[in-house]
């Protein structure tokens, strides 16, 4: 009887060095994938000059550390940047950032036009003009309750909001709710 002799390695075999090389490649390349789509996309939004939108897609590429795509990004952030800034600088007066933010609500762009509606009632919660705005956008996008609360809020600033929002079509989605009646047409003013 013969014994056989086994030898264990003491290190990992060559094959598994290999497998394991074979996967970082791997890694690398679906990092990389993933991050291009991401950069893919806030060039979409750059094109779109939605550039709010595109600023937090383009800092993921840069954390990514694909150093290809991050360099671009970096280029592309200065971009989205510098159009924010005139952006915000080029409203002299809230009226004028009203009337951009109805020009974003024309365009169906309702999440931009909401931010900045959001600005504007915070810098000037005394502008019935943007309570209302923020009531015609939340009719628009179906949100009824908060449409009824912003709308009250511009009546209760300027009265004269009432007769407006009587014949403004963009309310029609709330015609039938008894809500909506009742705030338009409180007590003693049905047939005023």
């Amino acid at each position: 009887m013969t014994k056989k002799l086994e030898v264990k390695p003491k290190s990992p075999s060559p094959n598994l060095k290999i497998e394991t090389h074979r996967d970082s490649p791997n890694e690398h390349q679906v990092l990389f994938a993933h991050t291009l789509q991401g950069y893919e996309q806030a060039l979409r939004l750059l094109q779109a000059q939605k550039y709010e939108k595109a600023r937090p897609l383009l800092e993921k590429v840069i954390e990514s550390g694909i150093s290809e795509l991050a360099d671009r990004a970096k280029v592309h952030i200065n971009i989205c940047n510098q159009q924010l800034d005139q952006i915000q600088n080029t409203f002299s007066t809230p009226e004028e950032h009203y009337d951009f933010v109805v020009s974003l609500m024309n365009l169906g762009d309702f999440v931009t036009a909401r931010e900045h509606l959001e600005t504007l009632s915070s810098q000037r919660p005394n502008l019935d003009f943007i309570w209302y705005g923020r009531a015609v956008l939340e009719c628009l996008t179906g949100r009824t309750t908060e449409s009824l609360h912003h709308l009250a809020e511009a009546i209760r600033i300027n009265p004269g909001n009432r007769f407006q929002a009587r014949n403004d079509s963009d309310f029609r989605n709330m015609a039938d709710d008894p809500r909506f009646t009742e705030l338009l047409y409180p007590e003693g003013t049905i047939g005023a």
